[in-house]
């Protein structure tokens, strides 16, 4: 559920200077390895007579879609910019709409022109997509005419049956079709999951490889999500199946397409890294201390083979176009697109017809804003405005009223308003005896998927919160659990948010009233939390004490990197977190006396 990178290994920031790498443009990338013809006709071949020896072919890729079929509300819709004068200007961004057009647009002038993804397009989807078990999604992506994604670990939060028929197609088993004499297709473009095998079979779950073919041209696209997936997702979406190695993982079918003949090679990677700015014109390259990029992409791009040409990444749902160097020390390109198509990256690769690989130099890449003063693709507003009819009764209606925005996703601090709100709903909805005698209440924050808006969504008025506008914030449903902690496993979880598996990339929880402690940044692992200053209510926490603790059950299990959390007893199952959370907002508002921003003075941060 999280969008954070999870695994433990070295992050260490690349420095342009370092390295000794080329500028941003001074890279090239190469395609998708499959058995079918991918080539879409983005337009026609170099006519008749002498072939140049080279020709250029251009990758446009995203990732982290998540459903966002229309524009993301509020500072989560939004991309930043740096301006010459050094200033940092917010772009509203992304929605389908004009991702389609964006897209459509690059496409021409382009005859060789293949469309990728690196994994999330699903799962954590607003209500619009949600709603439907995201075939509205797949519908919108085949219309984009992608031509292959990675899978990422949202892929399987409903598990692996249900991603084959996203593959495949077919009604949803339990409610079946959602029109009426209409069958759901499944993706027209394969889902590759390299690194993802059977337990019981030791075989692939999907293809682990494509190759895309136009006029002789042939780039493989090689497919993996993050090893530490299963930490990521629920228990029965990963019930039977086996997450391997990233780096062994590609560099094993990277062999295997050398030896079918293809020889410029694409790796999709659902797992990314952290840009030292958060603005999409950022130069990755560029050479000054603490420049660069960190993160688990860096380790991971450095052990893939040579003979992979450029890294289309995610996860972590930032953007970038950098330059890591490949195992034998030559630049090569790692791009990542934000979220909620945003962006898109467009990459320049020449392929040699020759040796049938790509040229590693002067690739050419960057990122570009999906801006929302183009015209809309009517294609893409079609199936919007079709899928809002069926969604309407459910979506629209109100479940509270808010007097101004109140930031979850969008925000960038430890403690989020809206994570203080739900972790409060949980707390409050859970403490009657009856209902588990919840003390404390700790939310995920990658669990947070939006903001609550106060600008009206439609035509329910500014300042309503409607069933959709609580969906996109919440929309796992994940069963509540109250259970029993110790005082001294309370400590460790907490300090589990900086150390261990979250020590490069914390995970600060979102502790319900009640709790507070101080976070020191200054210090490193563990000691960040410390442990003189976490109090319940006023109180020093006693190790030896029982208290019970509720949060959603992917906490409960140990998920996001916190086994702490997983060591629970007594457990109690309550109502679902998206349950609470309308029951709250339904409590503590009205149209008279709409809820404001909470404070954030639970966690006292040290920088």
């Amino acid at each position: 559920m999280s969008a954070t990178p999870q695994k433990n290994r070295a992050s260490r920031r690349v420095l342009a200077a370092a390295a000794g790498l080329a500028t941003v443009g001074a890279l090239v990338a190469a395609m998708p390895a499959g058995a079918q013809d991918r080539g879409h006709g983005h337009g026609g071949g170099h006519g008749h007579g002498h072939k140049p020896r080279t020709v250029d072919v251009q990758l446009l890729s995203f990732n982290d879609l998540h459903g966002n079929l229309e524009p993301p509300a509020g500072s989560a819709g939004n991309v930043s910019e740096t301006q010459p004068d050094g200033t940092v200007k917010a772009i509203p961004a992304g929605g389908v709409e004009y991702l389609a057009t964006s897209l459509r647009t690059a496409r021409k002038g382009n005859p060789y022109s293949v469309t990728a993804a690196g994994g999330d397009m699903v799962g954590a989807s607003p209500l619009l997509s949600g709603l439907f078990h995201d075939e509205p999604t797949i519908e919108a992506l085949n219309g984009l005419d992608l031509d292959v994604t990675a899978v990422g670990n949202h892929e399987f939060d409903e598990g692996a049956t249900e991603l084959a028929r996203l593959q495949n197609g077919g009604c949803h088993p339990v409610e079946g079709c959602y029109e009426k004499g209409k069958k759901f297709k499944g993706a027209d473009f394969p889902y590759l999951a390299a690194n993802v095998t059977k337990e019981k079979t030791g075989k692939p779950l999907l293809k682990p490889y494509t190759v895309w073919k136009k006029n002789g041209v042939k780039i493989g696209f090689i497919g993996v999500t993050l090893e530490g997936t299963p930490d990521i997702v629920t228990a029965n979406g990963v019930k039977g199946l086996k997450f391997h190695d990233e780096v062994e993982t590609i560099n094993k079918y990277a062999r295997e397409l050398d030896r079918k003949g293809v020889k410029s090679i694409v790796a999709l990677i659902h797992e990314g890294g952290a840009p030292a700015s958060t603005s999409y014109n950022y130069d990755c390259d560029s050479p000054g201390a603490g420049d660069g990029i960190s993160g688990p992409i860096v380790d991971i791009a450095k052990g893939i083979t040579p003979k992979v040409d450029a890294l289309v990444t995610g996860h972590t749902h930032q953007a970038y176009v950098c330059t890591v160097p490949d195992p034998s020390g030559k630049p090569r390109m790692v791009t990542s697109a934000s979220s909620f198509g945003k962006l898109y990256t467009d990459t320049t690769l020449t392929y040699d017809r020759r040796t049938n690989d790509i040229v590693r130099t002067s690739v050419k890449s960057a990122n570009h804003v999906v801006t929302r003063d183009q015209p809309k693709a009517p294609d893409m507003t079609r199936l919007i405005d079709r899928w809002n009819k069926l969604a309407a009764p459910i979506a629209n209606k109100p479940q509270g009223w808010i007097s101004a925005d109140i930031n979850g996703r969008g925000s960038t601090a430890p403690e989020k308003p809206l994570g203080n709100v739900i972790a409060d709903a949980q707390l409050e909805g859970l403490a009657p005896a009856d209902k588990g005698g919840a003390e404390v209440a700790f939310m995920n924050p990658g669990g947070i998927r939006a903001d609550l808006v106060h600008k009206a969504s439609g035509s329910e008025g500014d300042g309503v919160v409607t069933y959709g506008e609580a969906f996109t914030v919440q929309p796992f449903t994940n069963m509540m659990n109250v259970v029993d902690l110790t005082g001294a496993q309370l400590v460790t979880a907490l300090q589990q948010q900086v150390s261990g598996p979250n020590e490069a990339s914390p995970k600060i929880l979102q502790v319900s009233k009640g709790l507070s402690y101080t976070l020191d940044l200054t210090k490193s692992g563990a000691d960040r939390v410390v442990a003189g200053t976490i109090k319940l209510n006023g109180e020093a926490i006693d190790p030896a004490r029982t208290y019970r603790v509720a949060m959603n059950e992917f906490l409960a299990g140990g998920g996001d990197g916190f086994p702490a959390l997983g060591q629970g007893t007594n457990k109690l199952v309550g109502a679902s977190d998206l349950d609470l959370f309308n029951a709250y907002l339904a409590a503590h508002s009205s149209a008279t006396a709409p809820l404001a921003p909470p404070a954030t003075d639970r966690i006292t941060v040290i920088q």
